[in-house]
Formats: C-alpha cells, structure tokens, sequence
C-alpha cells in the first residue's frame, strides 16, 4: 500500500500526449487550445471613436474656436470621411473610423448643434480624447492567446475576430466506462431487497463530458471470463478504461486477477486513503492505461476528481492548479489514513475559502454529495482538525 502523493506521482508521470487535430469554432468550446492564436491585423486596425459625437482637429479648439460647421454624417463601416478646413467637423458614431484629419471626439452631451453647426460647451479636452488608437491593443503578427488554454465563449469571440473557421485542439483519449457487480441493475428497473441501481458509471460519464469526453458505458456482471473476454477487446479500442468494482479482497473481485492476465503493468495496487483505499492503477503498452476504483459511490467519485482529472488536465495540456480552504468546523478522524472529506464551501466576509466539513457515512454514503462541492485534504499524521487550519481542496460541484 502506498501514500497518495506516490500515487499522484506515479499516475502523473504517465500523462500522455493523444495529439491533436482540427475542429470547427463552433463546436470547439471547453475544448484544449492546440495552437497560440495571433492577431491577423492592427487591433484596433483603425483609429476608432469610442462615443457618439463629432470628431474636430484640436488646434481649432485650442485657437478658441467654439463652433464647427458639420460636413457629413460617418456610421460604423463607412470609409472615413475627411475635410480640409479645421474650423469643420463630421458628426461620428461609435465604433466608426476617423480620418487622420481628425484627432478628437467630443460627446454629443458637451455640444449644442443647430442649423449645421456644432458648438461646444466650455470644458478640458485633449488630442485624441474619445479615439481608440490604432494598434493600442494589438499589433499585427502578436500572439492574442496562448495554447493550453480551455476554450470559451471569450476566446471564440476572439478566434472570430481574426477569422479562425477551425482551430487546432488536444485530442481526447477514447474512455470507456466499465461498471461491475452482480448486485447492480439498470436505473430503469425496480431493484429487489438487496440489489441497488447502477449510478458509478453515469457520474463518471457526466464528469467526462465537462471535458468534453464522450465516454462509453457498459456493465459486466461477476463472470471472469466474461470480464476478461471484454477487456482484451476493449484495448483495441479504446485508450482509457474507467472501471468501478471488483478490486479490493472478495471472492468476486476479479479485476486485478484479470488485468494481470492480460498483461496489464500494475503501477499500484491500494493507497493509504480513506475513501477508496483498494483504488488500483496501470497501463498496457505505452498510451492503454487503466484506473479501476473501489465500488462504493463515494470511492469512486474522489478517485476520479483526485487522481483521474489530474492525469486528464496533465495529458491535455493544462496547468496544474492547487486551491486551499480553511476549515470551519472541529473534528476528529482517529485512523490512521489520509482521510478526503466531504465539505461544503463558502466564501467569508474577509473573501476566505470557508469548508464546512459535512459527516458522513462511509463510502457508500453517497447521500452528501448534493449537498457538498468538494473533498478536502487530510494528513495522514494528524487525527485532529481544529477550525482555522488550511488544507487543500478538490472541487467536484
């Protein structure tokens, strides 16, 4: 048995690169950025105004010049209008380009306009006040987003600015989910005295699909042969197999037996945790890696958030993320495992991640999870926990 940080440090070191390929913007959200995207153009690519007004040359203004005969009326678009008298002006909406005639924009709330003819009222104003600068935000060539970089709805807005129809992500490892154990029956069917329905395999499907992984699902009943029959095939076509059940010490646990059989490297087998201390890791060839937790549903939801998603995030290309919270209640945990509990986050009046530890049932007490959104962190050398320690967190809702 083995401590959670060799654990984390083995899986880690088994991230994989699955490559990568090309995918129309509009289907690319909460996909992995592939490529650094650059600006094609200027941004702005022109002097802009940035309010409703008329745009003057300041010298006028400046020579004590208060009234400027309007020459035209420029819209967002149009091709920029330019007039060779500075005691003239144009009227100009936001967003429309200004000729380089011009170098200021007043509000139309500091003008009067009558007959054609736009006074300004008294007040300070300065060369280019109201003009977003050509090039002020970007210049043509520079990077406007970096790679490895979950992409939303602000960089597909940015992706269509510069005239991306596709973009380069990470590809995603092909998952299957594999549940286990004679005992389980589909959701739509009514469970006898001592049968339960199957719930380990749709919580890992819709964690997966956050990442955009669409997974797919089977169960396998307490059969070894059947199981291994099943797995062999599965290997030759899939990259990942999600399996919950079937490996800690029963007369039923097949799985390591069979992944052994089938030439599966064990990595490790049991961690010193609590949830999810039978959870067993390994991989076949080079990219075949398989994770097989605990049966219990709240092994299997820790197991997955705590060491799964972290090898996904590391494979795609993410950067690691630590996040901590304070504890906000006194407990107790006497063994001597390093416990993940079940909190419920809130953010206090100094802005403090506040984690207000929720008891529970054990592993099979998946009832808390609802109420819940993450598990904290507990070391193993440490039985008491008063309120005001930090630990860290791992957020699931």
């Amino acid at each position: 048995m083995i401590t959670i940080e060799e654990a984390e440090k083995i899986i880690l070191n088994e991230s994989f690169d699955y490559g990568t390929e090309m995918v129309p913007l509009v289907k690319s959200l909460g996909r992995i950025l592939a490529e650094d995207l650059f600006s094609d153009r200027d941004l702005p690519p022109f002097n802009r105004a940035t309010v409703d007004g008329i745009a003057i040359n300041i010298e006028a203004y400046h020579s004590g010049n208060r009234n400027f005969l309007i020459k035209g009326i420029q819209a967002a678009g149009d091709n920029p209008i330019s007039v060779t008298d500075k005691n003239s002006c144009i009227e100009i909406m936001t967003g429309a380009a200004i000729h380089e005639c011009f170098n200021t924009v007043i509000r139309y709330e500091d003008l009067s306009i009558e007959n054609s003819c736009a006074t300004i009222n008294q007040g300070t104003f300065k060369p280019y006040q109201n003009i977003h600068l050509r090039g002020k935000d970007k210049l043509q060539g520079e990077i406007l987003v970096e790679k490895n970089k979950v992409i939303n709805p602000a960089i597909i807005g940015i992706s269509a600015s510069i005239g991306k129809t596709n973009l380069l992500v990470r590809k995603l490892p092909r998952v299957l989910v594999v549940s286990t154990g004679d005992e389980l029956v589909r959701i739509d069917e009514t469970p006898n005295p001592y049968q339960i329905r199957q719930s380990n395999g749709l919580t890992i499907l819709a964690t997966l699909q956050k990442y955009k992984i669409r997974a797919h699902k089977i169960h396998l009943k307490d059969d070894k042969k059947n199981i291994e029959l099943t797995l062999k095939k599965s290997f030759e076509e899939y990259d990942v197999i999600l399996l919950t059940g079937g490996v800690s010490m029963g007369k039923y646990d097949f799985i390591p037996d069979v992944l052994q059989k089938l030439k599966v490297k064990k990595m490790f087998h049991k961690v010193k945790q609590r949830p999810g201390k039978p959870f067993w890791f390994g991989k076949k060839a080079k990219n075949k890696f398989v994770f097989a937790f605990p049966g219990n549903p709240v092994s299997v939801f820790m197991c997955l958030h705590r060491y799964f998603v972290p090898w996904l995030r590391k494979s795609m290309g993410l950067k690691e993320t630590k996040e901590y919270a304070i504890l906000g209640n006194d407990f107790e945990f006497p063994i001597e495992l390093q416990l993940f509990a079940q909190v419920e986050l809130h953010m206090n009046e100094d802005g403090q991640t506040i984690a207000s530890y929720h008891n529970t049932n054990g592993s099979g007490d998946f009832s808390h999870l609802a109420e819940t959104n993450a598990f904290i962190e507990l070391p193993a050398n440490q039985n008491t926990f008063k309120k005001g320690e930090a630990f860290r967190i791992w957020r699931y809702n």
